[in-house]
């Protein structure tokens, strides 16, 4: 295996940040025909952009460090 078991765990909760912060920011537009002030919720705004953030920090951490392998 290329990585250790801390690496993959890391590896795999990077991605379900990064998933969850999609699926935060995620959610019905604005038409022509009505306006929908959702789009400027504080969670599609704010918490679903760093949640994703996180992720991606936590998935190049995982590939970085270096794993204990004897």
């Amino acid at each position: 295996m290329i990585f250790g078991k801390i690496n993959y765990i890391l590896l795999i909760v990077g991605v379900v940040l990064v998933v969850a912060g999609f699926i935060l920011m995620s959610g019905s537009g604005t038409t022509e025909e009505a306006f929908n002030p959702e789009i400027f919720n504080t969670t599609r705004t704010a918490i679903g952009p760093m949640t994703s953030l996180t992720g991606f920090i936590v998935v190049i951490v995982a590939i970085l460090v270096k794993s204990k392998k004897n």
